[in-house]
Protein backbone atom coordinates (compact mmCIF):
# COMPACT_ATOMS: atom_id res chain seq x y z
CA UNK A 1 0.00 0.00 0.00
CA UNK A 2 2.81 2.42 0.98
CA UNK A 3 4.66 1.45 -2.22
CA UNK A 4 1.58 2.32 -4.32
CA UNK A 5 1.26 5.70 -2.57
CA UNK A 6 4.89 6.52 -3.32
CA UNK A 7 4.36 5.63 -6.97
CA UNK A 8 1.31 7.93 -7.20
CA UNK A 9 3.30 10.72 -5.48
CA UNK A 10 6.09 10.38 -8.09
CA UNK A 11 3.53 10.53 -10.90
CA UNK A 12 1.96 13.64 -9.40
CA UNK A 13 5.32 15.33 -8.88
CA UNK A 14 6.84 14.44 -12.25
CA UNK A 15 4.95 17.09 -14.26
CA UNK A 16 6.13 19.83 -11.91
CA UNK A 17 9.62 18.44 -12.00
CA UNK A 18 9.46 18.50 -15.81
CA UNK A 19 8.13 22.04 -15.66
CA UNK A 20 10.95 23.05 -13.34
CA UNK A 21 13.50 21.43 -15.61
CA UNK A 22 12.01 23.18 -18.66
CA UNK A 23 11.89 26.53 -16.90
CA UNK A 24 15.44 26.15 -15.73
CA UNK A 25 16.55 25.28 -19.25
CA UNK A 26 14.75 28.32 -20.67
CA UNK A 27 16.32 30.54 -18.03
CA UNK A 28 19.77 29.26 -18.90
CA UNK A 29 19.04 29.71 -22.62
CA UNK A 30 17.85 33.26 -22.10
CA UNK A 31 21.02 34.07 -20.18
CA UNK A 32 23.13 32.44 -22.85
CA UNK A 33 21.32 34.04 -25.83
CA UNK A 34 23.20 37.34 -25.78
CA UNK A 35 26.48 35.48 -25.87
CA UNK A 36 25.42 33.84 -29.15
CA UNK A 37 25.96 37.24 -30.77
CA UNK A 38 28.60 38.50 -28.36
CA UNK A 39 31.04 40.43 -30.47
CA UNK A 40 34.43 38.74 -30.80
CA UNK A 41 37.46 40.95 -30.64
CA UNK A 42 38.05 42.67 -33.96
CA UNK A 43 41.47 42.16 -35.48
CA UNK A 44 41.21 45.66 -36.96
CA UNK A 45 38.55 48.14 -35.86
CA UNK A 46 39.59 51.15 -37.95
CA UNK A 47 38.99 50.41 -41.61
CA UNK A 48 39.83 52.47 -44.67
CA UNK A 49 37.05 51.81 -47.18
CA UNK A 50 37.19 53.00 -50.79
CA UNK A 51 34.04 53.43 -52.87
CA UNK A 52 33.41 54.82 -56.34
CA UNK A 53 30.33 57.04 -56.30
CA UNK A 54 28.97 56.62 -52.80
CA UNK A 55 25.89 58.81 -53.42
CA UNK A 56 24.51 56.43 -56.04
CA UNK A 57 21.86 53.78 -55.42
CA UNK A 58 24.45 51.18 -56.41
CA UNK A 59 25.90 51.65 -52.92
CA UNK A 60 22.72 52.46 -51.02
CA UNK A 61 23.12 49.55 -48.54
CA UNK A 62 26.54 50.95 -47.61
CA UNK A 63 25.08 54.40 -47.00
CA UNK A 64 22.21 52.99 -44.93
CA UNK A 65 24.62 50.98 -42.77
CA UNK A 66 26.70 54.11 -42.23
CA UNK A 67 23.86 56.56 -41.59
CA UNK A 68 21.97 54.28 -39.19
CA UNK A 69 25.10 53.54 -37.17
CA UNK A 70 25.29 49.84 -38.00
CA UNK A 71 29.06 49.90 -38.54
CA UNK A 72 29.59 51.62 -35.20
CA UNK A 73 27.28 49.12 -33.51
CA UNK A 74 29.67 46.40 -34.67
CA UNK A 75 32.64 48.23 -33.14
CA UNK A 76 33.92 49.53 -36.48
CA UNK A 77 35.37 52.95 -37.26
CA UNK A 78 35.07 53.32 -41.04
CA UNK A 79 37.04 55.97 -42.91
CA UNK A 80 35.41 56.44 -46.31
CA UNK A 81 37.28 57.53 -49.44
CA UNK A 82 34.87 58.34 -52.27
CA UNK A 83 36.21 58.19 -55.82
CA UNK A 84 34.68 59.06 -59.20
CA UNK A 85 34.32 55.38 -60.14
CA UNK A 86 34.88 51.82 -59.02
CA UNK A 87 38.11 51.40 -60.97
CA UNK A 88 39.75 54.12 -58.91
CA UNK A 89 38.51 52.58 -55.68
CA UNK A 90 40.10 49.32 -56.78
CA UNK A 91 43.37 51.16 -57.44
CA UNK A 92 43.29 52.41 -53.86
CA UNK A 93 43.08 48.82 -52.63
CA UNK A 94 45.88 47.63 -54.90
CA UNK A 95 48.00 50.64 -53.92
CA UNK A 96 47.54 49.91 -50.22
CA UNK A 97 45.63 53.05 -49.23
CA UNK A 98 42.37 51.12 -48.67
CA UNK A 99 41.67 47.96 -46.68
CA UNK A 100 38.29 47.20 -48.24
CA UNK A 101 36.39 48.33 -51.34
CA UNK A 102 32.69 48.73 -51.88
CA UNK A 103 32.70 47.96 -55.57
CA UNK A 104 31.60 45.75 -58.43
CA UNK A 105 31.98 41.99 -58.08
CA UNK A 106 33.51 41.57 -61.55
CA UNK A 107 36.69 43.27 -60.30
CA UNK A 108 37.47 40.08 -58.38
CA UNK A 109 37.49 38.19 -61.70
CA UNK A 110 39.49 40.83 -63.53
CA UNK A 111 42.14 40.86 -60.83
CA UNK A 112 42.43 37.06 -60.69
CA UNK A 113 43.15 37.11 -64.45
CA UNK A 114 46.16 39.26 -63.49
CA UNK A 115 47.14 36.78 -60.77
CA UNK A 116 46.01 39.10 -57.97
CA UNK A 117 43.44 37.62 -55.62
CA UNK A 118 40.67 39.65 -54.05
CA UNK A 119 37.48 38.25 -52.55
CA UNK A 120 33.92 39.45 -52.13
CA UNK A 121 32.51 38.76 -48.66
CA UNK A 122 29.04 40.34 -48.69
CA UNK A 123 26.80 41.29 -51.61
CA UNK A 124 24.90 44.58 -51.84
CA UNK A 125 23.28 44.38 -55.27
CA UNK A 126 21.85 41.50 -57.28
CA UNK A 127 21.59 43.49 -60.53
CA UNK A 128 24.08 46.03 -61.94
CA UNK A 129 21.60 48.95 -61.93
CA UNK A 130 23.40 50.37 -64.96
CA UNK A 131 21.57 51.91 -67.89
CA UNK A 132 22.99 52.96 -71.24
CA UNK A 133 21.38 55.91 -72.98
CA UNK A 134 22.05 58.05 -76.05
CA UNK A 135 21.71 61.82 -76.08
CA UNK A 136 18.44 62.96 -77.59
CA UNK A 137 20.29 66.00 -78.95
CA UNK A 138 23.54 64.74 -80.45
CA UNK A 139 22.12 61.32 -81.38
CA UNK A 140 18.53 62.22 -82.22
CA UNK A 141 18.66 59.92 -85.27
CA UNK A 142 20.01 56.90 -83.37
CA UNK A 143 18.75 53.59 -84.81
CA UNK A 144 21.15 50.77 -83.90
CA UNK A 145 24.16 50.12 -81.69
CA UNK A 146 26.36 50.50 -84.76
CA UNK A 147 25.58 54.24 -84.63
CA UNK A 148 27.77 54.48 -81.51
CA UNK A 149 30.95 53.97 -83.54
CA UNK A 150 33.21 56.98 -83.20
CA UNK A 151 31.08 58.53 -80.43
CA UNK A 152 32.05 59.72 -76.96
CA UNK A 153 30.50 57.60 -74.22
CA UNK A 154 30.43 58.79 -70.63
CA UNK A 155 31.18 56.27 -67.89
CA UNK A 156 31.70 56.74 -64.16
CA UNK A 157 35.41 56.04 -64.65
CA UNK A 158 37.37 54.09 -67.29
CA UNK A 159 37.63 50.45 -66.23
CA UNK A 160 34.60 50.66 -63.93
CA UNK A 161 31.48 48.49 -64.08
CA UNK A 162 29.72 51.16 -66.15
CA UNK A 163 32.56 50.81 -68.67
CA UNK A 164 32.19 47.02 -68.55
CA UNK A 165 28.48 47.16 -69.38
CA UNK A 166 29.15 49.59 -72.23
CA UNK A 167 31.81 47.24 -73.62
CA UNK A 168 29.39 44.34 -73.45
CA UNK A 169 26.69 46.30 -75.29
CA UNK A 170 29.17 47.38 -77.97
CA UNK A 171 30.34 43.80 -78.49
CA UNK A 172 26.77 42.79 -79.36
CA UNK A 173 27.07 45.05 -82.42
CA UNK A 174 30.53 43.80 -83.31
CA UNK A 175 32.17 46.96 -81.99
CA UNK A 176 35.38 46.98 -79.98
CA UNK A 177 36.07 49.31 -77.02
CA UNK A 178 38.56 51.12 -79.25
CA UNK A 179 35.76 51.99 -81.70
CA UNK A 180 34.48 54.65 -79.26
CA UNK A 181 35.98 57.13 -76.83
CA UNK A 182 35.24 56.63 -73.15
CA UNK A 183 35.08 59.67 -70.91
CA UNK A 184 35.06 59.52 -67.10
CA UNK A 185 32.21 61.71 -65.81
CA UNK A 186 31.58 60.40 -62.29
CA UNK A 187 28.15 59.44 -60.96
CA UNK A 188 26.53 62.68 -59.86
CA UNK A 189 26.06 66.28 -61.02
CA UNK A 190 29.17 66.16 -63.22
CA UNK A 191 27.66 63.32 -65.23
CA UNK A 192 24.43 65.26 -65.72
CA UNK A 193 26.35 68.32 -66.91
CA UNK A 194 28.56 66.33 -69.30
CA UNK A 195 25.57 64.88 -71.13
CA UNK A 196 23.50 68.04 -71.19
CA UNK A 197 26.36 70.23 -72.40
CA UNK A 198 27.19 67.92 -75.30
CA UNK A 199 30.59 66.81 -74.01
CA UNK A 200 29.48 63.22 -74.56
CA UNK A 201 27.07 61.56 -77.01
CA UNK A 202 25.94 58.68 -74.84
CA UNK A 203 26.17 57.54 -71.24
CA UNK A 204 26.56 54.31 -69.30
CA UNK A 205 25.82 55.14 -65.69
CA UNK A 206 23.84 54.38 -62.56
CA UNK A 207 20.93 55.93 -60.70
CA UNK A 208 19.82 58.48 -59.73
CA UNK A 209 21.70 60.03 -62.69
CA UNK A 210 20.15 57.92 -65.45
CA UNK A 211 16.55 58.26 -64.23
CA UNK A 212 16.99 62.01 -63.95
CA UNK A 213 18.29 62.25 -67.53
CA UNK A 214 15.60 59.88 -68.76
CA UNK A 215 12.68 61.68 -67.15
CA UNK A 216 13.90 65.09 -68.34
CA UNK A 217 14.09 63.74 -71.89
CA UNK A 218 17.87 64.14 -72.14
CA UNK A 219 18.57 60.51 -73.00
CA UNK A 220 16.93 57.60 -74.75
CA UNK A 221 17.63 54.38 -72.87
CA UNK A 222 18.93 51.61 -75.14
CA UNK A 223 20.01 49.06 -72.51
CA UNK A 224 18.85 48.72 -68.93
CA UNK A 225 19.98 46.53 -66.01
CA UNK A 226 18.17 48.43 -63.26
CA UNK A 227 15.64 45.60 -62.95
CA UNK A 228 16.02 41.84 -62.67
CA UNK A 229 14.15 41.39 -65.98
CA UNK A 230 16.41 43.86 -67.75
CA UNK A 231 19.50 42.21 -66.29
CA UNK A 232 18.35 38.83 -67.58
CA UNK A 233 17.86 40.30 -71.05
CA UNK A 234 21.31 41.89 -71.13
CA UNK A 235 23.39 39.23 -69.39
CA UNK A 236 21.32 36.08 -69.87
CA UNK A 237 21.28 35.37 -66.13
CA UNK A 238 21.60 36.81 -62.65
CA UNK A 239 24.47 39.29 -62.43
CA UNK A 240 25.94 40.28 -59.04
CA UNK A 241 26.82 43.92 -58.63
CA UNK A 242 28.10 45.92 -55.65
CA UNK A 243 29.78 44.01 -52.85
CA UNK A 244 32.41 44.51 -50.20
CA UNK A 245 35.69 42.97 -51.28
CA UNK A 246 39.24 42.88 -49.99
CA UNK A 247 42.43 41.02 -50.69
CA UNK A 248 42.13 37.33 -49.91
CA UNK A 249 44.94 37.78 -47.40
CA UNK A 250 43.00 40.51 -45.56
CA UNK A 251 39.87 38.33 -45.37
CA UNK A 252 41.84 35.39 -44.01
CA UNK A 253 43.72 37.47 -41.44
CA UNK A 254 40.70 39.51 -40.28
CA UNK A 255 37.69 37.18 -40.12
CA UNK A 256 36.05 38.93 -37.15
CA UNK A 257 36.42 42.31 -38.82
CA UNK A 258 34.96 40.99 -42.09
CA UNK A 259 32.10 39.44 -40.12
CA UNK A 260 31.38 42.77 -38.44
CA UNK A 261 31.31 44.54 -41.80
CA UNK A 262 29.05 41.87 -43.29
CA UNK A 263 26.77 42.19 -40.26
CA UNK A 264 26.43 45.94 -40.82
CA UNK A 265 25.61 45.54 -44.52
CA UNK A 266 23.08 42.74 -44.01
CA UNK A 267 21.50 44.75 -41.19
CA UNK A 268 21.12 47.57 -43.72
CA UNK A 269 19.67 45.19 -46.32
CA UNK A 270 17.12 43.99 -43.77
CA UNK A 271 16.11 47.59 -43.04
CA UNK A 272 15.73 48.32 -46.75
CA UNK A 273 13.28 45.43 -47.19
CA UNK A 274 10.58 47.37 -45.35
CA UNK A 275 11.76 50.97 -45.73
CA UNK A 276 9.44 53.37 -47.51
CA UNK A 277 10.43 56.30 -49.75
CA UNK A 278 10.09 58.75 -46.86
CA UNK A 279 12.43 56.59 -44.77
CA UNK A 280 15.07 56.76 -47.50
CA UNK A 281 14.76 60.54 -47.82
CA UNK A 282 15.17 60.98 -44.07
CA UNK A 283 18.23 58.72 -43.98
CA UNK A 284 20.46 59.65 -46.91
CA UNK A 285 22.36 62.98 -46.96
CA UNK A 286 20.57 65.82 -48.76
CA UNK A 287 23.41 66.11 -51.27
CA UNK A 288 22.54 62.64 -52.60
CA UNK A 289 19.20 63.95 -53.92
CA UNK A 290 20.93 66.06 -56.58
CA UNK A 291 18.43 68.84 -56.00
CA UNK A 292 15.37 66.83 -57.04
CA UNK A 293 13.66 64.81 -54.31
CA UNK A 294 10.84 63.51 -56.54
CA UNK A 295 13.21 62.19 -59.19
CA UNK A 296 15.43 60.64 -56.52
CA UNK A 297 12.46 58.70 -55.21
CA UNK A 298 11.46 57.70 -58.73
CA UNK A 299 14.98 56.33 -59.15
CA UNK A 300 14.74 54.38 -55.91
CA UNK A 301 11.48 52.74 -56.97
CA UNK A 302 13.10 51.72 -60.27
CA UNK A 303 16.14 50.03 -58.72
CA UNK A 304 14.65 48.70 -55.49
CA UNK A 305 14.40 45.08 -56.62
CA UNK A 306 18.04 45.16 -57.68
CA UNK A 307 19.16 45.45 -54.04
CA UNK A 308 20.27 42.19 -52.45
CA UNK A 309 17.94 40.76 -49.82
CA UNK A 310 20.47 38.92 -47.67
CA UNK A 311 24.03 39.63 -48.82
CA UNK A 312 24.55 36.14 -50.24
CA UNK A 313 26.29 35.69 -53.59
CA UNK A 314 24.62 33.47 -56.18
CA UNK A 315 26.91 30.86 -57.73
CA UNK A 316 24.96 31.22 -60.96
CA UNK A 317 25.62 34.95 -60.88
CA UNK A 318 29.38 34.47 -60.66
CA UNK A 319 29.26 32.29 -63.78
CA UNK A 320 27.21 34.95 -65.59
CA UNK A 321 29.78 37.59 -64.68
CA UNK A 322 32.67 35.49 -65.96
CA UNK A 323 30.86 34.76 -69.22
CA UNK A 324 30.06 38.45 -69.72
CA UNK A 325 33.63 39.59 -69.11
CA UNK A 326 35.11 36.92 -71.36
CA UNK A 327 32.75 37.91 -74.18
CA UNK A 328 34.59 41.19 -74.82
CA UNK A 329 37.90 40.95 -72.94
CA UNK A 330 40.35 38.48 -74.52
CA UNK A 331 42.53 38.69 -71.38
CA UNK A 332 39.84 36.82 -69.42
CA UNK A 333 40.28 33.08 -69.94
CA UNK A 334 37.31 31.30 -68.26
CA UNK A 335 39.20 28.01 -67.92
CA UNK A 336 41.88 29.77 -65.88
CA UNK A 337 39.50 31.49 -63.44
CA UNK A 338 38.62 29.76 -60.17
CA UNK A 339 35.32 31.41 -59.23
CA UNK A 340 35.31 29.80 -55.78
CA UNK A 341 38.24 32.06 -54.89
CA UNK A 342 36.43 35.25 -55.92
CA UNK A 343 33.87 35.18 -53.12
CA UNK A 344 32.82 33.66 -49.82
CA UNK A 345 29.31 33.45 -48.39
CA UNK A 346 30.45 32.41 -44.91
CA UNK A 347 30.10 35.87 -43.37
CA UNK A 348 26.84 36.76 -45.13
CA UNK A 349 25.22 33.48 -44.05
CA UNK A 350 26.01 34.15 -40.41
CA UNK A 351 24.75 37.71 -40.72
CA UNK A 352 21.57 36.50 -42.42
CA UNK A 353 20.90 34.12 -39.55
CA UNK A 354 21.50 36.84 -37.00
CA UNK A 355 19.22 39.45 -38.57
CA UNK A 356 16.69 37.04 -40.12
CA UNK A 357 17.20 38.73 -43.48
Amino acid sequence: MAQATDSRRRLLLSPSRRAFTTSAALAVASLAAPSLWAQPKLEKSKISLAVGGKASFYYLPLTIAEQLGYFKAEGLDIEFSDFAGGARALQALVGGSADVVSGAYEHTINMQSKNQFIQSFVLQGRAPQIAVGVSTKSMANYKTLADLKGKKIGVSAPGSSTNMVANLILSRAGLKPTDVSFVGVGTSSGALAALRSGQIDAMSNIDPVMTMLEQKGDVRIISDTRTLKGTLEVFGGNMPAACLYASTEFVQKNPNTCQAMANAIVHGLKWLQTAGPSDIIKTVPDSYLLGDRALYLASFNKVREAISLDGIMSEEGTRTALKALASFDPAIKPEKIDLSKTYTNDFAKRAKERFKA
